[in-house]
């Protein structure tokens, strides 16, 4: 159907609704499947009309169209089947679950199962998930809730949610003014024409010499309808704009964008329980029935795609009661002192052997450089120790499965160039676009090892453009070329899965991105278009023209709220813009270019703060809050006229191609620091034994630099979120993890001093509120939310401490400044693990929380017990020993996957909705101490009393390495030794904790990078743990004292000692902490478990901000055993092995 139909169809319904034909304007709107009317929905659903509900929805999508259309009828047939349970009509509901629930059993056959079982209930509130399930009025309503969030993230529902704006009786306009227009054409026109009807065109009858009346003042049917002639449809009408799910950042970019933003939606499988009440119940939201908002039509094509160019702002924003400073434009000296945060001093120069065309730097190996060529050369390097890795020549892997017209272009001329390099968001791949037809994908596996992965021929002619993007939580490949298209393609196996076809020019580049659930893809070409792309085959979302209309770059600052775009014209004028994304309007131009560039300007943004472009020799820097230039850096000369520049993830390096072949790193403090241990390598401490002849590169160096970065850096351009597995069992998100605050450059004239804590003044530290039942604190951990410390005793009880908001706790979350209440539920039981027949003194505990805090895994030597943390009951109990469970831990990717280590030393992979053991696992010699999951590598880490570290696949569950450690010298562990493993945020590297030692390794090839050993006489560590950024790592000892390391190189920053938290009474007796827990978003904050039953939590002075300072990065400082004072010994004193 043609758009105009469409809209016809739009004015029918509108007509319809006017003259109160009600169940036709329905029928219609099913029938056709252009609007569906959400007010209509709901009423169908409060009043219990199924059939109806149904048959609406059937002309919208049906059952198994996706996992969203699935989750929506499931969720109505399982509510209709409760209530019929609910009746006590058992025919009924057999009736239902055969008919419309057993279509669900192919998908999940236990789920189905399950609800086959609430038949033999009494009161199906008895099962544990339904325990909540209120009346029928209240359970649809908050069933509906979660059925308007599915419909408005289905796919299959876009553009159908909102009904066009229209004036009041538009169809009767039309018709008016169609009937006046054929009035005038009328030979013969009488003043006082009578309509009779509309069959028929309007024709006048013989002539009276009567002129025709002006249509404005004599309007045929009546008078033209005024605004707020007609009733207005209201709030109760069923046309009331309904935000639709168009994302925030294409919606200005559309005509007439909605203002409201969707709550995310769940896609997850469909289960038992009843949906969680969502946020928006929870904050008010604008009324759909804003007269003051003007809503898109439901047909985009139509409406989206009419073109305009943009209009530009000629506003300066200028800061109050300053002048506006002049910069100059030409030259080669900096316009003035440039900020510390830019990177502006020359670290290192490198020489490709052929002209840089594209760089990008490794996004967790931060040292590491991947440069692409205009010969078609592929260079790796690591500039840390100016060492080339790997240098590839272009080479087409296999001819024979390439296009005929490739073959025949590559014969006529074998000349071909890199137009784009590009590491995947996890680093395991990057891709390489070429100027002819060619993408090739690379794996990497560290090192200097790259594998052929895939060669796609992509394009016919120059493939311009390339990048990495997670629509629908899978890894794909997006290119743009000569031949005018956007192609999407698996980044696993190289298929195919979207052509975007529109542009009417070669596609020069592209820039995908996602805000909140809605994935989207930016497009330029070279006539200045811009269009935008869903995940879909129904065409572009906007089509606008780009200021320089030519060459044109789009990039988001490294938070995703921001949107710029680079573009130099034919002519060589260049501009710098940001986009205002709900008016789809530029929203400020930045200044400072050189009238006529030569060449194409590229740039980049870092810090959600700064951006660069290379211009005039130089790179150019903007701040973008201010359109006026920042300030202009030369590197000391020898640029192009328009260098190619590319920053590390945090900003803290910047690559800029030079004049012959020629590569500079310019640095700031922070990427000076990290680039120092390679002025002096020493060699590795997995390699100690042996006589090293060749320095080996440290990667923990450039991996603790990723650490630095920020959690919305970190996330940049990737829909997965990092978690870190910690010592306790849990994997948390990584979410609004504070920013550190910047560690000033040491100056070697200073002498460093190590930060002793030695009275309670120089810290806070909070005792929390005790328990007279719990002797002795084994498990410790706060939960994700990070309002709350959950605590598992040695006598198998667990403890809770909630944080409140309050007006000293403005956040609600935990903090040493204000007192958390030991919280129970109103019944007053107690979380209490299974002891069967065992002592709960001599277990090993152990305990894991699940992602949404709301579940808790726990054991003490008997029965894993499952806890509900809201009610503390018992949901269930499960493998009884003997063997019992010594260690849990979660799968990063199915919360129903528990890896349990036995005290066997087995580690045994269990499915606990099936109640199954998968797999089995065996390597150990001794119980399981630790296990650590890494979804970046697919593998599991495992730690035994035995001292062996193991690393599994998790994918089959078979063995890949194991490695014992490397106790010092004369050092024997006690049998009860414990060795824990935890992964660095980077999802690589991760910490080694034994009582004898902290050791940094790295997971692929098992090589311990770093290790810190205390000297012989002082106390053994019982315990350690990243802080939420992998900056820190905080460590407690048997003697109570806690120390505070900087994770890069495990030298010690901060030392604690006992006196500063345990009164006199208790600090000379035998009182020892025992395990220790970081906050999951405040990276300075850390809480002690400790022998008497005492927990506390640790922040450093507001004042200070931060556990000291970090030692200077001196010769042989990156050796394996950090020069650094050693724990119980004086600030004088250095580590030994």
């Amino acid at each position: 159907m043609s758009s105009l139909s469409r809209e016809l169809v739009f004015l029918i319904l509108q007509f319809l609704d006017e003259e109160k034909f009600k169940e036709t304007v329905h029928k219609l709107e099913q029938e056709s499947g252009f609007f569906f009317n959400m007010k209509y929905f709901e009423d169908e659903v409060h009043g219990g009309n199924w059939d109806e509900v149904e048959r609406y929805l059937s002309g919208f999508t049906k059952v198994d169209d996706n996992r969203y259309s699935m989750k929506i009828f499931f969720e109505i047939r399982k509510q209709k089947y409760l209530e019929a349970l609910d009746k006590h009509d058992r025919s009924k509901a057999v009736d239902i679950l055969v008919k419309d629930l057993k279509v669900f059993a192919s998908f999940n056959e236990e789920l189905f199962k399950e609800i086959t079982q609430l038949l033999t209930l009494e009161n199906f509130r008895e099962n544990e998930q339904l325990s909540k399930y209120g009346d029928t009025k209240s359970a649809r309503s908050i069933m509906l809730v979660e059925l308007k969030k599915l419909i408005e993230a289905n796919p299959l529902f876009r553009d159908k949610l909102q009904f066009p704006n229209l004036k009041n009786s538009r169809l009767r306009t039309l018709i008016n003014q169609s009937l006046n227009w054929q009035h005038q054409l009328c030979k013969n026109p009488r003043s006082n024409p009578d309509i009779k009807t509309l069959f028929v065109d309007h024709s006048c009858g013989q002539p009276n010499g009567a002129r025709a009346p002006s249509p404005a003042n004599n309007p045929l049917l009546g008078s033209l309808p005024k605004a707020g002639g007609f009733p207005p449809l209201g709030a109760h009408g069923p046309f009331q704009p309904t935000p639709a799910p168009v994302p925030t950042p294409l919606a200005g970019w559309m005509s007439n964008p909605p203002t409201g933003t969707h709550p995310a939606v769940s896609g997850g499988p469909i289960g038992l329980g009843a949906p969680s009440i969502p946020t928006a119940l929870k904050h008010s939201r604008t009324p759909p029935t804003n007269p003051s908002v003007d809503y898109p039509s439901a047909e985009s094509d139509h409406v989206t795609k009419r073109t305009r160019t943009l209009g530009i702002s000629d506003e300066v924003s200028l800061p109050i009661n300053v002048l506006p400073v002049s910069f100059p434009v030409h030259g080669h000296s900096q316009a003035f002192s440039a900020p510390d945060d830019l990177p502006k001093f020359v670290a290192r120069t490198l020489n490709q052997g052929s002209s840089p065309m594209s760089m990008d730097f490794h996004p967790v190996q931060q040292t590491l450089l991947l440069v692409g060529t205009n010969v078609g050369d592929i260079g790796l390097w690591e500039v840390g120790s100016r060492e080339r890795l790997v240098l590839k020549n272009f080479k087409v892997w296999e001819l024979g499965a390439c296009s005929m017209s490739l073959q025949a272009s590559l014969v006529k001329d074998p000349g071909v160039s890199v137009n784009r390099v590009i590491w995947s968001p996890d680093g395991n791949l990057f891709g390489v676009a070429y100027s002819r037809h060619i993408v090739q994908i690379y794996s990497y596996p560290g090192g200097d090892e790259v594998r052929q992965h895939l060669e796609i021929d992509a394009h016919v002619g120059g493939v311009n453009d390339l990048a990495f993007s997670h629509p629908n939580k899978q890894l794909c490949v997006i290119t743009c070329g000569d031949d005018k298209t956007i192609k999407v393609w698996d980044a696993t196996n190289g298929a195919k899965q979207y052509t975007f076809d529109g542009h009417e020019a070669p596609v020069y580049s592209v820039c995908p991105h996602f805000k909140e659930n809605i994935q989207f893809i930016f497009s330029t070409a070279l006539d200045g278009k811009i269009k935008a792309w869903l995940y879909d085959n129904l065409g572009s979302r906007v089509d606008y023209d780009a200021p320089g209309r030519y060459c044109t770059t789009m990039a988001y600052s490294a938070d995703g709220t921001r949107l710029f775009s680079c573009g130099t014209s034919k002519d060589g004028e260049s501009h710098i813009v940001e986009w205002n994304e709900s008016e789809g309007a530029v929203k400020r131009t930045y200044q400072g270019f050189r009238k006529r560039s030569s060449g194409v300007v590229q740039f980049d943004t870092t810090k959600n703060r700064f951006l660069a472009a290379g211009d005039d020799f130089s790179i150019k820097f903007w701040d973008m809050d201010n359109v006026q230039l920042l300030t202009s850096i030369d590197a000391d000369g020898g640029l192009p006229a328009s260098p190619r520049i590319r920053f590390n993830k945090n900003g803290t390096m910047l690559a800029v191609s030079a004049n012959e072949n020629g590569i500079k790193i310019l640095a700031n403090s922070d990427g000076l620091r990290l680039l120092r241990p390679y002025e002096n390598l020493s060699y590795d401490a997995s390699r100690a034994s042996e006589a090293a002849t060749k320095p080996t590169i440290n990667p923990l160096s450039a991996a603790a630099a990723a650490a630095a970065a920020s959690s919305a850096g970190l996330a940049d351009r990737a829909a997965t979120v990092v978690a870190i597995p910690g010592m306790n069992g849990d994997a948390r998100n990584l979410v609004d993890v504070k920013p550190r605050i910047t560690e000033e450059s040491n100056d070697k004239s200073k002498i460093w001093k190590l930060t002793e804590i030695s009275e309670s003044s120089q810290c806070r530290s909070l005792k929390l509120p005790e328990n007279l039942r719990v002797t002795k604190i084994s498990r410790l951990i706060y939960t994700n939310s990070g309002n709350a410390i959950l605590a598992l005793a040695s006598n198998a009880i667990h403890l809770l401490w909630k944080w409140q908001r309050s007006e000293r706790n403005s956040s609600g979350k935990a903090t040493a400044s204000v007192s958390p209440q030991l919280w129970q539920p109103s019944s007053g039981i107690l979380m209490t693990n299974d002891v069967s027949d065992t002592n709960p003194e001599e277990a090993v505990p152990c305990f894991a929380l699940s992602k949404n805090d709301s579940y808790v895994m726990s054991a003490s030597g008997g029965k894993i017990s499952l806890f509900n943390m809201m009610t503390f009951k018992t949901m269930t109990t499960f493998m009884p020993p003997p063997p019992a469970a010594t260690f849990l831990a979660f799968h990063p990717q199915d919360n129903n996957i528990i890896a349990i280590g036995m005290d066997d030393s087995t580690i045994q992979i269990y499915n606990v909705r099936v109640d199954e053991v998968k797999s089995k696992l065996k390597g150990h010699s001794k119980r399981i101490t630790g296990l650590a999951f890494s979804h970046a590598l697919n593998v599991l880490v495992s730690s035994g009393a035995d001292a062996q570290l193991c690393v599994w696949n998790s994918d089959g569950w078979e063995k890949q390495k194991a490695r014992f450690l490397q106790l010092p010298v004369g050092r024997t562990p006690t049998a009860q030794s414990d060795t824990r493993v935890q992964f660095h945020q980077d999802q690589i590297h991760f910490l080694v904790v034994h009582e004898t030692q902290l050791a940094i390794y790295e997971a692929t090839k098992l090589e311990c990078v770093k290790q810190w050993v205390p000297r012989d006489n002082a106390a053994p560590i019982s315990h350690a743990t990243f802080s939420c950024d992998s900056q820190l790592v905080y460590a407690c000892f048997l003697d109570s004292t806690v120390c505070v390391y900087t994770a890069a190189y495990l030298r010690l920053r901060c030392r604690i000692s006992p006196a500063a938290y345990l009164s006199p009474s208790v600090s000379n007796s035998n009182v020892q902490p025992l395990v220790i827990t970081a906050h999951p978003q405040e990276p300075n904050q850390f809480a002690l478990g400790l022998s008497d039953g005492g927990v506390h939590v640790f922040e450093p002075l507001e004042s200070e901000g931060k556990w000291g300072v970090p030692p200077p990065v001196e010769n042989g400082s990156a050796s394996t055993v950090a020069a650094a004072p050693s724990v119980g010994a004086s600030g004088s004193d250095q580590a030994q092995r």
